[in-house]
């Protein structure tokens, strides 16, 4: 099947026996892409805590007691210090995260935001920011500035999302990102597992993503990391066949998107990992920190790389 985009093709795709749907996974990803290269992605929180929005899995809302402090919004020269950093570790993307429900044009963070994305594209990285909501002048704007894409994630099924934030809308999710591909900019958008949502929610979300146009440019697959303090804490593991095959199945949705393993990877066993690689993963959120949560080592992603046969892909 050709890049299903039905809940009922995607089903059919997901349901295959475990080894034939990695294999199909494999085989789009070699038609695709160079079969040894990985992105490396640098995540920065440029303005941590205090968050008015009530997204159960995020120890950043301000709803909630996690032990996150409010703090403000980086200067750009912290910023570009960072990027340089991150580049010279082998990253070829750089993202940069606050936890705001939204930016306007004209406010003075937002306004900062836009210094900061001009310094930074500057280094010939590519640039992605999540800043919550956006109206379509902030997106004009952020293009203008040298943004290469946008990430806002749908998270799960539109059925699910109430169960999971409350202050926003899955439609104004729709709205964001409407306004971010009017403008030009690529969209990083993908979702979060494990949050007691359903086999259904996920191939659901899925289903919205294979049908926006044009396709996401890089799909985030997230595995909740259950924090104190939030109200998804006490969520059990994943299975992680559940995870290769959401994978698999993404990669052959959405054979021209970068399928991005990202929160969650320190609870994947190496082994884990290879099989998400092999199933269609080519990207990773890279550095020892994601926004608050824990990730992997610099080196030991290096070496787990290493020990695939894998290489860091080059800008």
């Amino acid at each position: 099947m050709t890049n299903p985009r039905t809940l009922a093709e995607l089903r059919q795709v997901y349901s295959q026996p475990f080894f034939d749907l990695i294999q199909q996974g494999r085989f789009t990803h070699l038609q695709h892409w160079d079969h040894d290269s990985v992105q490396l992605c640098t995540l920065l929180s440029i303005k941590t805590g205090g968050c008015s929005e009530d997204c159960g899995y995020c120890a950043q809302s301000a709803h909630y007691s996690a032990g996150i402090a409010s703090e403000k919004l980086m200067p750009t020269s912290e910023i570009l210090a960072a990027a340089k950093q991150a580049q010279a570790n082998g990253a070829s993307r750089f993202c940069m995260g606050a936890a705001w429900r939204g930016v306007r044009e004209g406010e003075a963070k937002f306004e900062s935001v836009l210094e900061t994305v001009r310094e930074v594209s500057k280094l010939g990285m590519e640039v992605c920011v999540t800043l919550g909501q956006l109206t379509e002048q902030a997106a004009r704007e952020l293009k203008e500035a040298g943004l290469t894409a946008y990430n806002h994630n749908i998270d799960t099924s539109p059925e699910y999302y109430p169960k999971v934030v409350t202050t926003h809308s899955f439609q104004d999710r729709l709205h964001t990102i409407e306004h971010v591909q009017q403008a030009g900019i690529s969209l990083c958008c993908g979702g979060i597992i494990g949050m007691g949502e359903t086999e259904q929610d996920r191939l659901k979300m899925l289903e919205v993503l294979a049908n926006f146009d044009p396709a996401p440019e890089s799909v985030p697959i997230n595995c909740l990391s259950p924090i104190s303090g939030t109200p998804m804490a006490e969520q059990p593991p994943l299975d992680v066949f559940e995870l290769v095959r959401l994978i698999a199945t993404t990669r052959i949705t959405l054979p021209k998107a970068r399928v991005r393993l990202s929160a969650g990877r320190t609870r994947l066993s190496r082994e884990a990992q290879a099989l998400c690689f092999f199933a269609g993963a080519n990207s990773i959120f890279y550095g020892n920190k994601l926004l608050t949560a824990k990730n992997p080592e610099t080196d030991e992603d290096l070496h787990l790389l290493k020990e695939l046969d894998l290489s860091p892909e080059q800008t």
